[in-house]
């Protein structure tokens, strides 16, 4: 058992629900420091707020929700009728109206103006969106990372320095988070051959249960069915999580 597999018994750990895997989980505690004060600390936690005390609400909670209750209905209904006539379908047509005239008008002006200027102005948006995510996505700090990552739905799907970036994180990123963060991003490069194939040649290289599942969901969503070999080499490993297990022999039914 890792350290990821570790972390993710804690919770059975803190309850005192750990069973099958209590013994590769104890003996992982007792080879790796950094686990075992973390699920102690993490325990001690929460059993601290199970002791906190529940507080019970006072008895004259109910009458001044009521009474609340009925001053701020008291006062919705005077606003109402202060303002009967935005509710009237005449108002109503002639908002709509001059908001489609505002419009139209609008539209006219923009086509007006200097196209070049504005095709210029586009294309510096885009650099600047597309420096971000590359500038974000090699912070050391995984928030920023993360960041970059959002930033990445900014950029067009044809865009290759992007989608290198996004395949180099699901690689390498050495946070779980980000690397989900990033299997979900290149859903948008997936009309891409490269991006395809990017994703199916990423699964061998997970260690990751949650990564390894994204990435077969993924898979499964857009029927590729090249990455049956994949799959297959990733169930041929002997200390595979069941669950990944599972969901990769389910995947190798959809894709046949």
């Amino acid at each position: 058992m890792n350290c990821e597999e570790a972390r993710t018994q804690f919770v059975d750990y803190w309850r005192g629900t750990l069973e099958e895997a209590g013994g590769e989980f104890d003996a992982h505690l007792a080879s790796c420091e950094r686990c075992r004060a973390e699920a102690q600390e993490l325990r001690d936690l929460w059993g601290t707020m199970g002791a906190m005390p529940e507080e019970d609400p006072s008895l004259g909670m109910r009458t001044r929700f009521y009474d609340s209750l009925r001053s701020w209905r008291q006062q919705e209904s005077e606003r109402r009728q202060r303002f009967w006539w935005v509710h009237r379908p005449a108002f109503q047509a002639a908002c709509a109206v001059a908001i489609l005239a505002i419009g139209v008008a609008a539209g006219y002006l923009a086509r007006g103006r200097d196209t070049v200027e504005l095709s210029q102005l586009r294309g510096e948006v885009y650099n600047m969106r597309q420096l971000v995510a590359l500038s974000l996505l090699q912070q050391q700090s995984a928030s920023d990372r993360l960041r970059g990552v959002s930033f990445a739905y900014r950029v067009e799907q044809s865009d290759p320095q992007v989608l290198s970036a996004l395949l180099t994180t699901v690689n390498h990123d050495p946070s779980t988070n980000v690397r989900l963060a990033a299997v979900d991003a290149l859903r948008n490069f997936t009309d891409n051959p490269i991006g395809r194939k990017g994703l199916v040649q990423a699964l061998a290289k997970q260690e990751s249960p949650l990564v390894q599942i994204a990435i077969v969901d993924q898979i499964v969503e857009l029927h590729e069915k090249s990455a049956a070999p994949a799959v297959q080499f990733l169930l041929a490993s002997e200390n595979l999580n069941p669950e990944v297990r599972q969901r990769a022999q389910w995947a190798l039914k959809q894709l046949q």
